[in-house]
């Protein structure tokens, strides 16, 4: 089992995805990443380079006057729509409950993903998102494993 649904080409602050897994439900969410670092400090090698040292060598070989040309537009176009909070860093967030209790509200996460990138589709999103679900999903099981132990120490009826 998997998320069926997927994250929209246009995603905000809040959007999720859930699916539910052998009586868990599972809510995938985005989380604004708060560390404010533009994409140019967060990436080695963001700007294109001509030199073979640089971290952004755009390598050797034909037209490599033409292809950094290239890529240096496409690096200031992706800055530009950064600065125009048309894209951002989130994180995708996993919570776990059980019958409507929340077991973990933070069961497992990822962050410094790109949200709404210039010609992207978000797909990264879902696909990060069903990545972390074993992790999630385990962290939930350890949770109810834990209140279900508390409870019979406890002499509580089931």
């Amino acid at each position: 089992m998997t998320f069926t649904e997927r994250f929209s080409d246009f995603v905000c602050e809040g959007d999720s995805i859930a699916c539910e897994i052998d009586g868990f439900e599972i809510v995938a969410r985005i989380v604004r990443d708060d560390c404010p670092d533009a994409p140019d400090e967060r990436q080695d090698g963001f700007w294109p380079s001509l030199y073979k040292d640089a971290p952004g060598f755009i390598g050797p070989g034909p037209n490599h006057r033409q292809r950094f040309a290239k890529a240096q537009a496409e690096a200031e176009a992706v800055m530009a729509a950064w600065r125009k909070d048309e894209w951002f860093y989130c994180g995708i967030v996993l919570s776990v409950s059980l019958d409507g209790v929340t077991l973990e509200s933070h069961a497992a996460s990822l962050w410094g993903v790109e949200a709404n990138y210039p010609d992207s589709d978000n797909a990264y999103l879902t696909e990060v998102t069903r990545e972390l679900l074993p992790e999630a999903l385990d962290a939930g099981r350890a949770v109810a494993r834990r209140l279900c132990a508390t409870l019979e120490a406890s002499g509580a009826p089931a």
